[in-house]
């Protein structure tokens, strides 16, 4: 890559441009589950947005290749669980390829068995189960559209977790509800 001044623009950005700059937009972290009990299987994400609200509708992107796209698909459904700053090391587990999967990882989640029948985690901020909507292929991922069909009412005093410029990191305490003045 050839070295460019503080905002510059790059004509024809490699991957590596193109990661660091995507890096600079903080995301909050999930763990995207499909089945329960010996079926789950998990992995961090942090690809969620809000599509729309009437219907409630949300995106998750996927590898096209992985282990977690044909599952969905097979099942049509998926839940996303939003971690809170204290599962850090959830979220770094289930980002390895030597995850734990099946009743392992339903134990490890402290996770139970959602409306959708898959794993959800009481103690995430929060977590939404969905069916799923469409499917679009976009480069190396796919898109998955959910419909929301259930979520759970939220951490009472939130403190999300953040990934930000390839780091994990949180809410500065002014910045979060219910933080003490």
């Amino acid at each position: 890559m050839t070295p460019v001044t503080a905002g510059a623009t790059l004509a024809e950005p490699d991957v590596a441009a193109f990661r660091a700059a995507m890096g600079r937009f903080p995301t909050g972290v999930t763990l995207l589950t499909q089945g329960s009990g010996d079926e789950t299987i998990v992995m961090t994400l942090n690809s969620l947005t809000s599509v729309s609200l009437d219907p409630m509708l949300i995106l998750v992107s996927v590898k096209a290749s992985g282990r977690m796209r044909p599952r969905i698909m097979n099942a049509g459904s998926f839940a996303v669980n939003v971690l809170g700053e204290a599962q850090l090391d959830l979220a770094v587990e289930f980002c390895k390829p030597d995850r734990p999967e099946g009743s392992a990882a339903m134990v490890r989640l402290g996770a139970r068995e959602g409306v959708t029948g898959n794993a959800v985690l009481p103690a995430a901020e929060t977590y939404v189960e969905c069916v799923l909507d469409a499917e679009y292929t976009a480069g190396d991922h796919t898109l998955l559209i959910g419909r929301v069909v259930a979520l759970s009412d939220g951490a009472p005093h939130p403190d999300p977790l953040l990934f930000h410029q390839g780091k994990f990191g949180r809410l500065p305490a002014a910045g979060r509800q219910g933080a003490a003045a």
